[in-house]
């Protein structure tokens, strides 16, 4: 089981990151899935994504609970019936939960691919970062903004919420491995602290309501 790390970013919250490797008859092993998510399951046609999906539910269990444990909202958004917060991602061979007790969180993992540098100007002032060293750090700076701001909006969870006009992301080093972020939609202000951290060529970050 590769469990590849586990982040306690305070005390009530907790970050579990899985890398598929298994092949899918490992995986569906001991895992049993709701109606709903079977019929999800079973509509997947490729299969890493299919292998994801059963890695969230083995990551699940290392947070003690089941696939049973989990519902969705209309919208998409995930929750737990105890109450307590989730967020879930998936990208290529690597896959995360995260968990909290007591406050909203978000959490994004995403590939650092240069196809970022094309699609920068759709969620954030790309001139900020042209002072970086080469295209390498922009992209890894790119990939962290954006990361924050899929995390931020899986928490806030309203349609109608730009990355580029209602997300603003401090800008960070990246030795600092966290910064913030401010929320402005519709005169309501919200504010969150982002984490973030890489490997093997990918960027995960989560965000927690403050």
């Amino acid at each position: 089981m590769p469990l590849f790390k586990t982040i306690t970013p305070n005390a009530t919250t907790q970050v579990y990151i899985w890398k598929v490797e298994e092949p899918l008859e490992e995986l569906s092993q001991n895992v049993n899935l709701t109606p709903h998510c079977k019929a999800r399951f079973e509509s997947m046609k490729s299969e890493l994504h299919r292998r994801g999906f059963l890695s969230i539910r083995h990551l699940l269990h290392a947070a003690g609970y089941t696939d049973h444990d989990l519902y969705y909202t209309e919208n998409g958004k995930p929750h737990l019936h105890d109450g307590k917060h989730i967020s879930i991602t998936h990208s290529y061979n690597f896959t995360a939960i995260i968990v909290s007790d007591a406050i909203e969180v978000g959490i994004d993992i995403e590939m650092q691919r240069d196809k970022i540098l094309r699609i920068a100007s759709r969620f954030t002032p790309l001139k900020e970062y042209r002072t970086l060293a080469n295209d390498d750090a922009v992209i890894r700076k790119l990939t962290i903004v954006w990361g924050a701001k899929e995390s931020l909006y899986k928490i806030y969870g309203v349609k109608g919420l730009s990355f580029l006009q209602h997300i603003n992301v401090t800008d960070f080093d990246f030795d600092d491995q966290k910064t913030d972020a401010v929320i402005n939609y519709h005169g309501n202000q919200s504010k969150y602290d982002i984490d973030f951290l890489e490997f093997e060529g990918f960027t995960c970050v989560y965000a927690l309501a403050l």
